[in-house]
């Protein structure tokens, strides 16, 4: 069987110039990066912006494997499925973090015949969004830094810094580091925490923002500091947002490539689901919509995770409502749920799917399950999935779009079609925005995670207390939390019900316009495996990337 890399080497790719012109973008309105990728102007959205929107599927999945269950691949697959049908369609997925390729899931462009090309160049580097963002964060805390060593006139208490360094490489020494150690002239000791880049605010802000100015004033609201009286200092306060915006100028234009099958694709920001929002650019999603009949885009993990946040914190500041739900589901993943690899532990993992089904079913949008196939599942096992499914009245299909591309996607573009056109969307949130912060934290954790009570930390208790204090307590929710189960214990499988959260701190994003609850072990800083995926890694005498899938 060919690699994901072998099968990419074997497509013959299209121009971006061919891409563009597919998708409805004009001449003028990108620059190419290359042969095959593009950056889209921001312009383009004067002249859409009175087109109506297509329709809106968000592809998300169940609790799953640390592998992945394939929900980029089925995304990719599914829209070159309703391509092949004669729908006018387009896609939007994120963009890959070298924290999870060099470690253990690998690349994040799909698989099979289900890719965007060229999957080298989206893997390794891209367009270089992910280093501007990283630059940005970089350059804000150099500032914090250098104000406070330049003799700190907001006063600033070094116990209170809270804006950390980052870099898109996972790396446990650095999650707490202590710096300016060596002497006056090498700036003001005090300890400093690394995250991953995917985790940055400012990843947050800009595949939230909806232009310039929108970027401008979210960086502005970025608090890195407080003074000893608890006043917040933001990047406003150091002067640090026109330089900042200058550095993300280019990252904030949407990245065009292709599928497989030659169909245009977004490829744009990268937030973790599990420690972020988790889903790409709101921009992205702006002008695939307004391009396109149907729009596919992804959130990251499980319906507790990434569809919540997208259903939540996305489609409330971009005013989108979703069409449909595709929720993808491999045997392996329910197995796993079901504490097994055996029948048994399929049916047992079934309450796993349950509840994500049931997740779905608060924000009153049409769902559709999509078993995602491989090569050891047998018929039997997809046949009790099936009849699950079949009992609860869940539209149902199989697809086989590793293998097969669009075409091992027929059935499921098929039936999404009938569904959207039959079960009108009712849209809803979860939660008001307006309530007390632990009124939101409750609502999520007891609805869609099925917790029994939430615990707060003495540091988290203060925190809310602060929140309300300097008026960030109306902000939307993002809590960071494992994505291997309901709960925020990895190790909790399957559908627990009554488990305890425990909320450790809240960290404020308040550009981005959220607060993040950090729950149970969680982590803004990834480790990496034992036998990490980079060992595999290499590059031939003829310069061919290897190990890379």
């Amino acid at each position: 069987m060919k690699t994901n890399i072998e099968i990419a080497r074997t497509i013959k790719l299209r121009p971006i110039e061919e891409i563009a012109e597919k998708a409805g973008i004009k001449e003028d309105e990108f620059v190419c990066w290359g042969n095959y990728k593009a950056k889209v102007s921001l312009d383009i959205l004067k002249r859409i912006d009175s087109k109506s929107n297509g329709k809106l599927i968000l592809v998300t999945t169940i609790n799953p494997t640390p592998s992945g269950e394939g929900k980029t691949t089925v995304t990719i697959g599914l829209a070159q499925a309703l391509s092949q049908l004669g729908k006018k369609t387009m896609l939007a997925i994120r963009e890959p973090s070298l924290g999870p390729m060099m470690g253990v899931k690998g690349g994040a462009t799909g698989g099979g015949y289900s890719q965007v090309l060229p999957m080298e160049d989206i893997n390794l580097h891209f367009t270089g969004d992910m280093h501007a963002i990283t630059s940005a964060h970089n350059l804000l805390a150099s500032l914090l830094d250098n104000h406070i060593h330049h003799g700190d006139l907001f006063h600033i208490d070094p116990r209170y810094i809270v804006w950390p360094r980052v870099m898109d490489i996972s790396d446990r020494a650095l999650r707490n580091t202590v710096i300016g150690l060596g002497g006056p002239s090498d700036g003001v000791p005090h300890e400093v925490e690394f995250a991953i880049t995917p985790a940055s605010e400012i990843m947050a802000i800009l595949c939230l923002s909806k232009g310039i100015n929108d970027l401008k004033e979210r960086l502005g609201k970025i608090i890195v500091a407080y003074t000893y009286n608890d006043k917040p200092i933001t990047a406003g306060d150091l002067k640090a947002v026109g330089a900042m915006t200058v550095l993300l100028k280019g990252a904030i234009a949407p990245n065009l490539v292709q599928t497989v099958e030659g169909l245009p694709a977004f490829v744009h920001g990268g937030p973790f689901a599990n420690i972020a929002h988790g889903t790409n650019s709101l921009i992205a999603d702006v002008i695939g919509l307004k391009l396109a009949d149907y729009f596919v885009t992804e959130a990251g993990f499980g319906s507790d995770l990434g569809a919540e946040k997208f259903f939540d914190i996305v489609c409330r500041v971009g005013n989108l409502k979703p069409d449909a739900t595709v929720l993808v589901v491999s045997i392996k993943a329910l197995k796993r749920n079901g504490n097994g690899t055996d029948i048994n532990a399929l049916k047992n993992g079934l309450s796993n799917l349950e509840k994500h089904l049931e997740n779905i079913s608060f924000y009153r949008v049409p769902i559709i399950v999509a078993i995602n196939r491989f090569g050891d599942d047998t018929d039997a096992e997809i046949d009790i999935v099936e009849g699950f499914c079949n009992s609860k009245n869940i539209p149902v299909a199989v697809v086989d779009i590793w293998d097969k591309g669009g075409e091992g996607g027929i059935e499921l573009a098929g039936k999404l079609v009938d569904l959207i056109h039959n079960q009108k969307s009712d849209f809803t949130f979860l939660y008001d925005v307006g309530r007390p912060v632990k009124e939101k934290i409750e609502i999520i954790a007891k609805k869609i995670y099925g917790a029994g009570r939430i615990v707060y930390t003495v540091a988290a208790e203060k925190d809310i207390k602060l929140c309300k204090e300097i008026g960030l307590d109306k902000l939307l929710i993002c809590i960071a939390k494992t994505p291997y189960s309901l709960s925020d214990d990895p190790l909790l499988l399957g559908r627990p019900k009554g488990f305890k959260i425990t909320v450790r701190e809240i960290k404020f994003s308040a550009g981005a316009g959220f607060l993040v609850p950090m729950t149970g072990k969680i982590t803004t800083m990834p480790g990496l495996p034992a036998s990490p995926t980079s060992e595999l890694m290499d590059l031939d005498d003829k310069g061919n990337v290897a190990g890379l899938f």
